[in-house]
């Protein structure tokens, strides 16, 4: 990154107050048999209470490793080379294992894609829902039982009390789900992180998911972050949108403003490949080439290779995650004023 571009984007004093977890230059090394390769390179961004951030890509971008990362689930094959990850006045990525694990659920709290593997199959959901409050709250079993009963209400799970002691593989897809975000949900967290909370899920079953979640962030004031692929979900459920292509930010901004007037190829491109205005016996549109190689990222801009817009600086210098147009919008692209143009 740039010395004169600032690792965050730059906040009024309202904003400051709402900011729930600053991301300022995380960066992940995976080691391969290979040798090691950047996963995650230099991301930051902000969170805030009561908004949704969606981390949107295509599968492979870093979304899922920078979530990891912030909640400190990496594979032994990876680590935080860089940045700080704040939380209130904890810096995470510095932070002890047991300062982490005091955070976890009360301050920070993930929901991941598979509920099916998320949760313990050898035990009833109500004793998995139950022991956040018997390790947090030290509530006794009856105590911490009712607890977890008036979450699965407080979620939608018909008759709780009959099902408290049911295991997660005589629920349906959505209900695992369901109860997974009453896990994360449980001790009203700060910041929840929902990793493709919808994925495999019908389309009336992931409408209903998001509506919770749209319930659970204004009832708690959380701060939301979406990671996903999918624009359309981007578009209807998230405040902001961070736009990341191998590894980087490349985009940032309100999702309506980036989504009506985007200011990187990469997210014109991906609007683009939505066949909103498709005509039958037309080819669609998409992105031509592949994202690089993790091993041989260029030491330019890392679109490069498929941008319309390629020039000899993009080859040479790697464009800063920058302010333009209006503010709150920041774009890592030399040329943003074009990109209308393409």
């Amino acid at each position: 990154m740039s010395a004169s571009a600032p690792a965050v984007e730059s906040l009024d004093v309202a904003d400051i107050d709402r900011v729930a977890l600053e991301v300022a230059d995380l960066t992940v090394d995976l080691r391969t048999p290979s040798g090691t390769v950047r996963a995650v390179d230099h991301v930051s961004f902000t969170a805030r209470r009561g908004e949704t951030l969606a981390l949107l890509g295509e599968s492979g971008c870093g979304k899922s490793m920078t979530a990891q990362a912030l909640v400190g689930l990496l594979e032994p094959i990876a680590d935080v080379t860089d940045g700080s990850v704040r939380l209130g006045d904890v810096d995470l990525v510095t932070a002890k294992a047991r300062t982490r694990r005091t955070l976890a659920a009360t301050e920070l709290a993930i929901v991941f894609q598979d509920a099916l593997t998320a949760l313990n199959p050898v035990y009833t959901v109500g004793k998995q829902l139950a022991e956040p409050f018997r390790i947090h709250r030290g509530l006794s079993a009856k105590e911490a039982r009712r607890e977890a009963i008036s979450l699965m209400q407080r979620v939608g799970i018909p008759e709780p009390e009959s099902r408290v002691d049911s295991y997660p593989h005589q629920f349906s897809g959505g209900m695992r789900q369901r109860l997974l975000i009453a896990m994360a949900v449980a001790l009203s967290p700060t910041v929840l992180l929902a990793d493709e909370p919808t994925t495999a899920l019908d389309v009336t079953v992931q409408a209903q998911i998001m509506s919770l979640l749209r319930d659970l962030r204004t009832e708690h004031d959380m701060a939301v972050i979406l990671i996903t692929h999918d624009l359309a979900l981007v578009a209807e459920e998230a405040d902001r949108v961070a736009i990341m292509y191998a590894g980087n930010v490349v985009e940032t901004g309100p999702v309506a403003e980036v989504f009506s007037s985007p200011q990187h190829p990469y997210t014109k491109g991906l609007l683009d490949s939505v066949p909103v205005h498709a005509v039958r016996g037309e080819d669609l549109k998409s992105i031509g080439g592949t994202p690089p190689d993790l091993h041989s990222i260029p030491s330019g801009c890392v679109y490069q290779a498929r941008c319309p817009l390629v020039r000899d600086l993009c080859r040479t210098t790697r464009p800063p995650l920058a302010d333009v147009a209006t503010p709150g919008r920041r774009s890592a692209c030399h040329f943003p004023e074009e990109i209308s143009h393409v």
